[in-house]
């Protein structure tokens, strides 16, 4: 009996779906009777100034050797990009989903949230690419969308394209978030420290993080004082409110980014930051979560690279 090969390849995401739904059933066996404590800080509500290091600080991961997030992190990037392909993209997807979730307990509603940032963006860059333009309408198309000009058309080989393109992408976003939301800052530029970066580029990385988060916090601040005077209740004075709030942010900003050099001065800040750092030894657990995985989706590259039937 023969199977087409791309459904042997399907079969080999049933480890990943398994660990996931495992995952989840976990997750919500433990918090069925609790309220979720944490909910509103961070990036959902605007609360706290550093939201990414929040997420870091509360995950059950934050213990694992940071060398070892920022290096596994970058690696599974490479795999998604190096291999172009879709199962080893979407194994990667839902793999990174596993630990940022089930293994360091983040919320789910938040990090979807902050994966729908990036959707956005994946979607309205992919629409050319989705879509081919005629005069005439295509018979193998998969869609014919007529238009007062042209049909937009929508065919096999562009849709591969798209998905290939979205799986490739969302993959390397979701190893990226692994390790943002599981590593604090000061220990990604620690990293960065003791792989001999140059000074003046991690001071400027750490000033210009920090700055963001004093534009978001800044602007929270002054967009939760114009509602507080009904600023948004029409178009016309909404309007108003954001140019307001736009003109003077920067301003505004400026001002708490010199208090927050004031403060650094004050703590005897010579130019070159330090931070403590913990002591995070590699164990046989955090190497297991790395090694398991990365052969699994070198097997599953390998597999699919081969591209041929599979007799059984």
């Amino acid at each position: 009996m023969q199977y087409h090969y791309h459904v042997i390849y399907l079969m080999w995401l049933l480890p990943p779906l398994v660990l996931l739904i495992a995952g989840g059933i976990r997750k919500a066996w433990i918090h069925r009777a609790e309220e979720h404590h944490h909910h509103g800080f961070g990036h959902k509500h605007g609360e706290g100034t550093l939201s990414i290091d929040m997420y870091a600080y509360h995950s059950k991961i934050g213990n694992w050797n940071p060398k070892l997030k920022i290096g596994y992190g970058i690696l599974l990037l490479l795999i998604c990009l190096i291999s172009n392909d879709p199962y080893v993209s979407f194994g990667v997807i839902l793999y990174t989903f596993f630990v940022t979730v089930c293994l360091g307990e983040l919320d789910m509603d938040h990090y979807i949230g902050l994966l729908g940032i990036p959707l956005a963006f994946m979607i309205a860059g992919s629409i050319f690419i989705l879509f081919n333009f005629s005069h005439t309408p295509f018979s193998n198309a998969l869609v014919n969308i007529p238009t007062h000009w042209a049909y937009m058309i929508i065919t096999p080989k562009t849709a591969k394209a798209t998905v290939n393109l979205w799986c490739k992408a969302f993959g390397a976003i979701s190893a990226m978030y692994m390790m943002s939301l599981s590593t604090m800052s000061n220990e990604i530029f620690g990293v960065l420290r003791d792989m001999h970066c140059p000074k003046l580029i991690i001071e400027l990385m750490n000033m210009m993080y920090r700055f963001i988060f004093i534009l978001m916090d800044t602007q929270h601040r002054m967009r939760n004082s114009a509602e507080s005077r009904l600023g948004y209740t029409t178009l016309k004075r909404s309007i108003y409110s954001f140019g307001s709030t736009a003109s003077n942010l920067f301003l505004v900003s400026m001002k708490r980014g010199t208090q927050f050099y004031d403060a650094m001065e004050a703590r005897c800040y010579t130019g070159d930051l330090r931070f403590f750092e913990d002591k995070k030894p590699i164990t046989k657990k955090q190497l297991f979560w790395v090694i398991a995985p990365t052969a699994y989706f070198v097997l599953v590259w390998f597999m699919t690279f081969q591209g041929v039937n599979i007799n059984v």
